[in-house]
């Protein structure tokens, strides 16, 4: 009982000390936010001229791919740093003081909501000062915010299940690389409509399409209409059945 009610001052211990592992890894720092403004700055300044998105300002086009791209870029991190509190008994050593039991494991999910906020937050800095601009109100915003929270929990529940339970470091970051993936094949970057047939049904059905589509058509000032609930449908189903494994996985080894 007493630990149940010290579970959120635990949480928070837990969040200060993974956010201070995060913010003290160069490699981190450069993969979840200096890679994605770089793959914006190259898609702008490099490809952009060549790709018919059917905007004049490009980078309007792109930011939303780029936003979800600098998120999936992070996830293989929780997996990483998961997997070495599992193997160096981390996890065993809280366990055994007074410390609320499920602290551990939210200190990891929760750092890799905020450190994604602060990595998306300086993507749209450069973004702006690249020339992207937006009508959106602050309600269109907010939308923005939540559905990129929820995609971020949603990813992080996923990279939980292998960090706890893979026997290798490379296992528990293999994860990683499908996720990738799924940007690139979507309209992130181009409209689906360029794409050979079987490409074209994979991008225009998968969730990051919906996603990406929905926090564009916000950003520009328009109504989301269906893109919008069927995105937050993907994120919201994604990260109830990853948080069920993920729990379950958590009991079973620890």
């Amino acid at each position: 009982m007493e630990t149940k009610n010290y579970l959120f001052s635990d949480m928070s211990v837990m969040l200060g000390r993974s956010m201070r592992h995060h913010f003290r890894s160069m490699d981190t720092i450069i993969t979840a936010t200096i890679m994605p403004i770089a793959l914006m700055l190259l898609f702008v300044y490099v490809l952009g001229g060549a790709i018919q998105s059917g905007t004049d300002n490009y980078i309007n086009y792109l930011l939303p791919g780029v936003l979800l791209i600098t998120i999936a870029n992070s996830i293989g991190y929780t997996s990483f740093r998961l997997y070495n509190d599992v193997h160096r008994g981390i996890f065993e050593r809280f366990h055994s003081m007074p410390v609320a039991r499920s602290a551990a494991l939210w200190g990891h999910v929760l750092t890799s909501l905020a450190s994604n906020a602060v990595s998306v937050a300086a993507v749209i800095l450069v973004a702006l000062v690249m020339g992207f601009r937006s009508p959106a109100g602050i309600l269109a915003w907010l939308s923005v915010a939540g559905t990129l929270a929820l995609f971020t929990l949603a990813l992080t529940w996923i990279a939980a299940i292998p960090g706890l339970s893979a026997k290798t470091q490379d296992g528990a970051i293999a994860i990683a690389y499908p996720i990738h993936l799924l940007p690139l094949i979507s309209s992130a970057f181009v409209p689906t409509a360029s794409m050979p047939g079987p490409v074209r049904a994979f991008a225009e059905n998968q969730p990051v399409t919906f996603i990406v589509d929905a926090i564009r058509l916000l950003l520009a000032g328009k109504p989301a209409g269906n893109d919008i609930w069927i995105a937050l449908a993907w994120c919201l189903g994604i990260m109830l059945a990853a948080y069920a494994l993920a729990v379950r996985t958590y009991k079973k080894h620890l």
